[in-house]
Order: C-alpha cells, then structure tokens, then sequence
C-alpha cells in the first residue's frame, strides 16, 4: 500500500534509464535468443501468427465447405458454391499471411480486443477486395454472413490448436527425435558385443555390453514412439455450449452432426470430438503431452547415464577444435552438450506437465485458463526439440573407451561370484555333494576383497565340482560372463532369431 504522499510508478518511470528494453529484437526467453537457429522451425506452427493462420484455414475452409457439403450444393439456401478461383482466392487468404498481415491484424484486434473477431474481419476486409482482386462480380462480395457461420470463438480455436500443434510435433519436433533414435540405435548395434562392467547402485556388478545398455534406451524410446503416431488429435464445431443450438434454430433440416464430423474429420484431418461442452476436453492434448514428457524423462535419464560414464571413463569425448572446457582449466571437455540437454528436458517437462494438468479442466462450459496456457505450447515443444539437438551432437562427439572398459572388468573378477554360486545351488538341487551353502562360501571369499584370476581358479578347483561343469567356470572370465546380451540388442534391431536368443 502507498502511503501519503507517495506517487505509483508508471511504466516508463521503471524503463528509465534502461537502454535494452529500446531494442524490440532482444529476446526475452532463449529459445527465442541464444537458441532461435535450432528451435525458430516451431515457429512456423507453434507461435502466434501460425495460430492466426490456422484460424483462417479454418474459416474459409468452413465457408467452403458449407458452400458445397450438400452433394455438391451449399447447405445454405442463397449461397451458391465457389467457383476454383473464388475457392483459391479464398485459400489465399491464410496463405498469403506475412509480415503486413500480421501487423494488420494486429490493428484490427487493437479494436476488437477479441483474437477470433479480428480474424473474422479480416477475411472481412478480403471479402470486400475480392471482386477489384479477380477482375469481374463474383459470389464472394456477398457472402460475409458465411464468415464464422454458427461458430463460437472455441470451434475456430480448438481446430486451428490442434492441427499447429500437429504439424508442429510431426513435422519439426518428430524428424529430430527420430533422429536420435536411429544414431541410438546405430550405436547399440555397433557396440553390441563389446563388454563392460555393469553398476548397480554404483557397485561392480554382472557385466554386460554396451550396446545392449544402449539398446534399452532404444526399446523404451521406441515403445513411447509408436504411442505418438498413433496419437489422436481431436476436433470439434458444435456451437457456443456443444448443442448445435444455433444450427437448428437457423436450419433445423440440416443433419449438423454428420456436416460437423465431416468437416473435421475431413477437412481438418482430425478425429471429431461429439461431445464437448464450449471447448473440446483437452484430453488428447494431455495424452499428447504426457507421452512427450515420458519421452523427455527418457532422455534425461540417457543423458544422466552418458554424463556418468563419461566421468568414469566408459566414454571419451572428441574435443572441437576452438572450443573451451573451462575458463581457467585447459585440459577439460565437460559433457554440456548432455547437460544442456538435461536442463531443457526439465523445463519441457514442467510446461507439458503444467498443460496436461490445467487443460483437461474447466469451470462449467467454459474460462479462459486454456486459452492463456495453450499459448506455451510452443515453449514446451521448443526445450524438448533443444533437448534432442543437443542430445545428438552430444552422441556424435563420444566413443567408447576400449582400453578403460577392459582394464575395468580385468579389475573385478568378483563379478564372477554370482555364476559360480548359482551353478552350485543347480548342482545341489541334483544332489551334488558339497554344494551346500553356495552363498554363503562365495560371500566369504569375494566380498570385501580385491580378487584375482588366480584366486577364482584356485576357489573354484576347490569345490570338486563335475569336470564340465568345473571347465565351464575355469573358461568364464569378466570380459565374457555377458550372458545374451549381444543377441538381445540384435533381437532388438530384427537380426536375431528369438529361437537362438
């Protein structure tokens, strides 16, 4: 509370003084500055002007369609269908949209204070240019009642939402996620049968290979992938409440329900959505954004694991030349590329989380809450697309340490405890003599201890064990005890039989 005396600052009293704030191109989030090369495609469908376009896909594509959903015929008594040139002069409305447009619109809505009302008029405006545009009187300088026919703000809105989000996933964000999953999967492939020492709760543990761990990446991803493609993005046009109200009252013999499935099943390539109240439910938005953020939570769980095994020496990194590790630490090549990577899916992850969360409620049969949140798709979409940019290169710029890995396993022959102990509990199971306590003899001489070679041979020559199965653990060694870890990961890219898995 001011107290007496005092003066509420204005805006230009806190711009005082301020000298970028002049700057209009000085963006105020990353991806927008610093990272506007890899994520500024999104734009195309993910930002504000995209949204406007869509809605005048949506509109002339409703005044179309209505002038011709009838076999042929308008639905409409006076209107008549359009002609091709008046159908393109009308498609050329959206696609025409640029920089003029944008700030014209701009100046419309500055009046309207309505988004959708702006749009409505401005295919207005290019209703009343249409006949000096083509040259001669055409239908299109009379039908600026079609404009919006029987739509609420939301029938525009939830389609043109849901066809940019669309584009945007399958056409900007997917290619780079798949990407990822094809250099993932190469990389399984090529490294299937090369060893290395497992760690459970950060202990040596059963060794495995470095393809298969890679190929576990590339299992869940691939899982989380097919849900994506099979994800429905639906649609709606049913009125101010979702009863066709207005429909009827204006042309009760129409069949609203079929001329509305068609539409946006159709037209707008969309899965129709019959039952709303104002707005489409938002239930595929948060199945959507779920399985991204699923996909994101793999990713950082990759990266967590490529950022550790770098630090252990599993993986090494190719240094770029001219880049600096460190301001004060020349001999650094710090693994940014997975942290960054890490950072952003954690961001995605809280706007998809928060949209998932906020848009599948509404208070009665309508608010604007999702009308504000829906705004940050972009955002969302835009630090998981950085997220797998980086995570690629990050991936390009590592390679297996061959001779570290090695020397690892040649380090823990303990990891051997756990086959010898199995095969002995087997062995007593049949009878086997001196097998008792199988357990309990490897706990005592591994556990603890720094083992070798020799002292596995020498323990194992010691149990009197059957001769094959004596020579089977005599020729076991840390760098082979990888049971069909390189058949799974094969398994995994259809090259190997299961039968022989």
């Amino acid at each position: 509370m001011l107290k007496g005396g005092e003066r509420k600052t204005t805006l230009s009293d806190r711009l005082k003084g301020m000298k970028l704030a002049d700057i209009d191109q000085i963006a105020l989030t990353s991806l927008d500055g610093r990272y506007h090369a890899i994520t500024h495609p999104l734009v195309e469908f993910l930002s504000e002007p995209a949204l406007n376009r869509e809605r005048m896909v949506v509109e002339t594509e409703w005044m179309i369609f209505l002038a011709e959903a009838n076999n042929g015929e308008s639905v409409i008594p006076g209107v008549k269908p359009f002609s091709e040139e008046e159908k393109a002069y009308l498609r050329s409305i959206p696609e025409q949209f640029d920089e003029k447009g944008i700030e014209t619109l701009k100046g419309i809505e500055a009046q309207t204070h309505h988004d959708v009302k702006a749009v409505e008029y401005y295919i207005d405006s290019y209703l009343d240019k249409a006949e000096e545009a083509l040259g001669h009187p055409t239908e299109l300088s009379h039908v600026q009642p079609l404009v919006h026919f029987a739509c609420t703000s939301e029938d525009i809105n939830n389609l043109s939402h849901a066809r940019c989000i669309k584009a945007g996933v399958e056409r900007i964000w997917l290619p780079e996620f798949d990407e990822v999953l094809d250099l993932l999967s190469s990389m399984s492939e090529k490294f299937a049968d090369l060893p290395l020492l497992a760690m459970t709760h950060g202990q040596p543990a059963t060794p495995t290979t470095l393809g298969k761990e890679l190929a576990v990446f590339v299992y869940r991803l691939t899982r989380q992938r097919r849900k994506l493609i099979n994800q429905e993005y639906l649609g709606k046009l049913n009125g101010a409440t979702g009863t066709f109200g207005a429909h009827y009252v204006a042309l009760p013999d129409v069949d609203w329900q079929e001329i509305s499935r068609r539409f946006v099943q159709e037209r707008m390539g969309l899965t129709w959505n019959p039952l709303t109240t104002q707005i489409e439910s938002h239930d595929w938005d948060a199945e959507l954004f779920s399985t991204i953020s699923h996909i994101n939570r793999i990713i950082h769980n990759l990266c967590v694991d490529m950022w550790l095994y770098i630090s252990r020496g599993v993986f090494t990194q190719v240094p770029v030349k001219g880049a600096t590790g460190s301001s004060t630490m020349p001999h650094k090549v710090n693994p940014i590329l997975f942290e960054n990577a890490e950072a952003n899916c954690e961001l995605s992850c809280s706007f998809l989380d928060t949209l998932s969360q906020t848009l599948v409620e509404a208070r009665w049969q309508r608010d604007l809450t999702d009308s504000s949140t829906q705004r940050n798709m972009g955002a969302a979409i835009g630090y998981s697309l950085l997220a797998l940019h980086n995570l690629h290169r990050g991936l390009l710029q590592v390679h297996p340490h061959q001779e570290k890995m090695a020397q690892e396993l040649e380090e823990n022959w303990e990891v051997l405890g756990e086959p010898i102990q199995t095969l002995m509990r087997a062995l007593s199971l049949q009878g086997v003599a001196g097998m008792d306590h199988p357990y309990e003899k490897v706990k005592e001489l591994m556990r603890g201890h720094r083992i070798n070679k020799d002292d596995v041979e020498q323990f194992v020559r010691s149990l009197n064990l059957p001769e094959e199965d004596e020579q089977r653990l005599l020729a076991l060694t840390p760098h082979t005890y990888t049971g069909v870890a390189s058949q799974l990961v094969r398994f995994e890219h259809g090259t190997q039989n299961p039968d022989n898995a």
